[in-house]
């Protein structure tokens, strides 16, 4: 191998390093803000050195980035991962290409300008379409270093991305100017500015961070007793060798012990409290814990008698629980095109969040934000009539799930006080988040199930984008994962304790209650928004300069 290509591969192999770490190691998003730098030099460099294949540079760093840090999904399920990890890969690297386009038709410094708002505007529409997945949205580097952006309750997620590609165009430029020569001939009053300039960009986010953290109190209007049960199912006997009656009972046998050994005369400052009889405690279980549950009989679930019996032995406290829950409609016409035909009739099924107490008190959310191929087939009125005539041929009864969601983010209430239940996949999306704070929620919880993946850095992963939600909200977060992790998170994005992984327990805490809504939550994503038109403005430019002869650059 020549050694131009050795180095290209060296500097491609470095932001291959410098991206994935953030999702992996603890404490090192800020390598975030320097990870393009080598591919944006591979990337000249391969024109200096007249290579032929140069895309296969950039193709390699985000094959290998996506599958260093999301190859956990193949636990699962090895053909969703792979498709996964390609499918990101390859609209990463559509950008890039369209970026180096932008390079030989556009002047100056807008090619570059174009490929950072064409990213951001990539992962705002990713947070939308149907088969979306946004796990590496580059505002999440810092998912698992809180600390330096709590400016995300004024900017969210993206607010990070726009920061990483700030950062890595103004020091790329830096570094170019140095080896092109034009450092040395700019003045002392230049060469300050420019310094100046890149130190603010890197440094100053983390200051006002730092400030924001050290001065940021948490706000309580009341709290709420919460006891998190995981029970520790392993999902693939979950669904095939333990009947629902026995995980039911570990279940409600980890909740006795706790409720057991709460200290006598314990209770909570929540005045929206005073009809509920006893001291009031809400207990929280995992996602999908039952799939008996029929809407149009709720009170035939095997599952939710047994519950209602034990919340009678133990006054005072309620149960938000997930369950595989089911619309049967005994009609002749199919009440939506998702629906799959039962008896004379037909199914509908939903991912859910059910609030329950001893008596006649029910509420339920369906999940939204579905997983796709496990829980969702996209794009319905393409993918139905092909998943049924592959089904078919292949004699099995539907290859894609169906599950329905809901328009609208609505409430659980605990008594009088309205919570937030962002269920599994939907906890990674934070402008939906902040639908659950506009409506009223004064607190956050989340149900889940990651033992799918194994012990691998995708659970972990998904608990630190839990940390960013609390920061973006400002609500605590009541964590419950059937296997782990389980967490109690502050409004700085703080975990307070955590369970084990692989390990039936339970987790007591208290979350406090927070009415008032902040910037991130008024206003939206305005980073994504503003990169969005901006992107769409500098696309005109550059299909305009298709059509219009010049000088090649």
């Amino acid at each position: 191998m020549r050694k131009p290509q050795i180095t290209l591969w060296l500097l491609s192999a470095l932001s291959v390093l410098l991206l994935s770490l953030p999702w992996l190691v603890p404490h090192t998003g800020a390598l975030a803000l320097v990870a393009f730098v080598p591919l944006l030099l591979a990337d000249a460099l391969s024109d200096e050195y007249r290579v032929r294949a140069k895309w296969l540079f950039p193709a390699a760093v985000f094959v290998a980035w996506n599958a260093a840090t999301t190859f956990w999904v193949c636990n699962a399920t090895v053909g969703g991962g792979i498709f996964a990890i390609l499918a990101n890969a390859a609209q990463m690297m559509l950008m890039w290409l369209l970026f180096r386009l932008a390079r030989k038709k556009l002047p100056g410094v807008l090619p570059y300008v174009f490929l950072a708002a064409m990213w951001m505007a990539w992962e705002r529409h990713y947070f939308d379409v149907d088969i979306s997945w946004p796990w590496l949205t580059l505002g999440g580097a810092f998912a698992q270093s809180t600390r330096t952006v709590q400016w995300y309750e004024y900017t969210g997620m993206l607010g990070g991305s726009l920061w990483i590609w700030v950062a890595n165009l103004g020091i790329y430029g830096l570094i170019v100017a140095v080896l092109d020569g034009r450092w040395q001939k700019w003045n002392g009053l230049a060469r300050g500015c420019a310094s100046v300039g890149i130190l603010l960009v890197i440094a100053g986010p983390v200051v006002a961070s730092k400030l924001i953290w050290s001065s940021y109190e948490e706000r309580s209007e009341g709290t709420v007793e919460v006891v998190v049960g995981q029970p520790n199912f392993d999902p693939y006997e979950k669904f095939q060798s333990l009947s629902q009656d026995e995980q039911t009972s570990i279940l409600l046998d980890l909740f006795d012990g706790a409720l057991a050994s709460r200290p006598a005369g314990k209770s909570v400052l929540t005045p929206q409290k005073s009809e509920i009889s006893g001291d009031p405690v809400l207990l929280l279980a995992p996602e999908t814990f039952t799939g008996d549950l029929v809407l149009n009989d709720p009170e035939n679930s095997r599952t939710l008698q047994r519950i209602r019996a034990f919340l009678r032995e133990h006054p005072g406290a309620e149960i938000l629980f997930g369950a595989t829950s089911y619309d049967i409609y005994r009609t002749h016409a199919s009440p939506t095109i998702l629906a799959r035909p039962y008896g004379e009739g037909w199914i509908v099924s939903h991912n859910s969040a059910v609030m329950a107490d001893a008596a006649d008190f029910f509420e339920i959310y369906h999940k939204s934000k579905l997983v796709v191929g496990t829980e969702l087939t996209p794009y319905p009125r393409i993918f139905v009539p092909l998943d049924n005539w592959l089904s078919k041929k292949m004699g099995v009864s539907g290859l894609m799930a169906r599950c329905v969601g809901q328009d609208e983010r609505t409430l659980l209430h605990f008594g009088d006080v309205p919570l937030g239940c962002a269920i599994c996949y939907e906890s990674i999306y934070g402008e939906f988040c902040t639908e659950y704070v506009r409506a009223g929620a004064q607190a956050m919880t989340i149900i889940t199930n990651d033992a799918w993946w194994g012990n691998t850095p995708g659970y972990r992963q998904h608990l630190s984008y839990a940390r960013l939600r609390a920061i973006e909200l400002r609500r605590d977060i009541a964590r419950c994962g059937n296997t782990g992790i389980s967490a109690f998170i502050d409004q700085r994005g703080e975990i307070l304790s955590q369970s084990e992984w692989w390990t039936r327990q339970t987790l007591s805490g208290e979350v406090n209650l927070n009415s008032e809504q902040t910037a991130f939550v008024r206003h939206g994503d305005i980073p994504g928004r503003v990169c969005t038109l901006l992107f769409l403005l500098l696309a005109a430019v550059l299909l305009v300069s298709l059509f219009i002869p010049g000088k090649k650059r």
